[in-house]
């Protein structure tokens, strides 16, 4: 029997998934190179910033009342 099919057999492990996936990502973290490493955190970091720059102020203009926002450009 292989790993895969011990994987999906059985009901879910909560610990035997988490030594499957800690071993996965140990491996990964053997095998790339550290260009390839720069290259995921540039792309994280240009994907993740304008949605940063669009989401918290359209969430922080969700949340805070207009009173406060009122108050605070009183200030």
């Amino acid at each position: 029997m292989t790993n895969h099919a011990q994987d999906i057999s059985g009901p879910f492990n909560a610990e035997q998934f988490s030594r499957m996936w800690s071993g996965r990502v140990d491996a990964l973290e053997r095998h790339l190179s550290v260009n390839t490493w720069v290259l995921g955190a540039v792309t994280v970091v240009l994907v993740a910033y304008p949605i940063a720059r669009v989401v918290i102020p359209a969430v922080l203009h969700g949340i805070v009342p207009d009173v406060v926002r009122s108050v605070l450009n009183l200030m």
